[in-house]
């Protein structure tokens, strides 16, 4: 699959989740197979006003790629006076990446995220003041709609201001994450548009990555909570397009030393202080299923050194 002139190889990307996606967990999934990466979601009104906060938001390293930035706001003239600014003070993305799905509060009551989703002719708008601000492709992840289901007409509006590619969560955005995804919206707005289109929900193994991929039609997924505490999902999801393999899973040991590895990473990118508060609610999900698991999330939340959150990794079973 292409992204404009990106060539994305695999099946699976890593959707953007603020406060979990940063660049230690986008380089724990590089290591399993992730066909592409997406940044947190960055402010444009934080890039205009020179934030250093939005700016460390923005970096990553030479094992994320194809790196997309994810911008959000609702202004179109934000869109284009920041996207100007990270063309000449920054090293480049591969992709720009708009946000118009987010559903939390903060981001929808200054209407963006998904409040965009209320007003389709605005996100043509935003598309076309990032695609005159750059050259590079330009992306979109949209919802099925803000309480009404209006996904198709959105991401045929954002194709014919030039997207290069669609990604759709198929629930809106009065659901939240309640319910279950719908495949149907997914596969309409395949159906609507000729660029490539991504599918978002609930794809949590290879199982349900076929189920999206066959009943959709749409040209890969991207995975967010499904890949928090096992981001292994996107071996399990390659193997099983490669060979049909479909039962992949990692030995006991292997997981330990992911999570390891986890927290060295947290560690060295953020500090020791902040890697140890900010990996805590990664080690929780990488628990799940483990014998002694709650008494283990205890320990992990009280822990005070990388040192004792390593010995924790090594008491798993």
């Amino acid at each position: 699959m292409n992204i404009g002139n990106i060539k994305i190889k695999g099946m699976a990307s890593l959707a953007p989740m603020a406060g979990m996606t940063d660049r230690a967990f986008r380089e724990i999934c590089h290591d399993f197979g992730a066909a592409y990466f997406t940044s947190e979601m960055v402010s444009v009104k934080g890039i205009i006003y020179d934030s250093k906060k939005t700016f460390s938001l923005m970096e990553h390293s030479n094992l994320e790629m194809p790196f997309a930035l994810q911008l959000f706001g609702s202004n179109p003239k934000d869109f284009y006076d920041a996207v100007k600014i990270i063309s000449d003070k920054f090293e480049l993305p591969d992709i720009i990446d708009i946000n118009m799905g987010c559903p939390a509060t903060k981001i929808v009551k200054e209407n963006s995220g998904s409040a965009l989703m209320k007003t389709p002719e605005i996100c043509g708008e935003i598309v076309k003041s990032v695609k005159a601000a750059c050259g590079l492709p330009v992306t979109v992840k949209i919802r099925a709609g803000w309480s009404e289901i209006n996904a198709p007409e959105v991401a045929k509006i954002c194709a014919l201001a030039g997207a290069d590619a669609i990604t759709i969560h198929g629930r809106t955005k009065t659901q939240g994450y309640s319910g279950v995804a719908d495949l149907e919206v997914i596969k309409k707005v395949k159906q609507a548009v000729s660029i490539p289109v991504i599918g978002n929900g609930d794809v949590t193994s290879a199982q349900s990555a076929k189920r999206m991929l066959e009943t959709t039609g749409c040209d890969m997924v991207a995975i967010g909570r499904g890949a928090v505490g096992r981001p292994w999902i996107f071996e399990e999801i390659n193997r099983w397009y490669s060979s049909g393999e479909e039962n992949f899973e990692i030995s006991v040991e292997e997981k330990s030393k992911v999570m390891k590895k986890h927290v060295e990473k947290m560690c060295k990118y953020k500090g020791e202080i902040v890697g140890i508060k900010e990996s805590r609610k990664h080690l929780a999900a990488y628990l799940k299923g483990f014998q002694r698991a709650a008494e283990l999330r205890k320990m992990v939340f009280s822990a005070q050194s990388k040192e004792e959150l390593f010995e924790i990794c090594d008491s798993i079973k």
